[in-house]
């Protein structure tokens, strides 16, 4: 994060003082005066680790999804059908998570091959001067 360089070096080299440093960046001066402290070059973020109501479903959701890449598009289940069948085995979450975990499961790479090897052809849109 370069926002603890610029603390550091406002500090250190420019002899900001702590209070003129959390009138620039708008973070209190105890924060200010943690950064200044730490010998972490980066903040870390402790994310609590949470299970997923898909998670008792997942084996059976990839394993579907495998079954369904083989198939061809007109035969192929949506991912709307596939999560009504979750809910009719018992499944209370959402459908977002449903298509984001299927989403994830095909990687941009996987999806790229299948596209070219049946024979269509696959777009892929970067930034100005980002290649892949």
């Amino acid at each position: 994060m370069a926002l603890l360089s610029v603390i550091r070096r406002w500090h250190f080299r420019d002899q900001l003082s702590i209070r003129e440093i959390s009138r620039r960046t708008g973070l209190s001066r105890n924060t200010v005066r943690k950064y200044l402290r730490a010998d972490t070059v980066e903040p870390t973020f402790k994310l609590p680790e949470r299970p997923s109501k898909l998670d008792i479903f997942a084996d059976k959701l990839s394993a579907w999804l495998r079954a369904e890449s083989n198939k061809s598009r007109k035969q192929k289940r949506t991912v709307k059908q596939l999560h009504a069948d979750l809910v009719s085995l018992g499944y209370d979450g959402s459908y977002g998570r449903v298509k984001l975990s299927a989403w994830r499961g095909s990687s941009f790479i996987d999806r790229a091959f299948r596209a070219l090897r049946q024979g269509g052809t696959f777009r892929c849109a970067t930034r100005l001067g980002v290649s892949i």
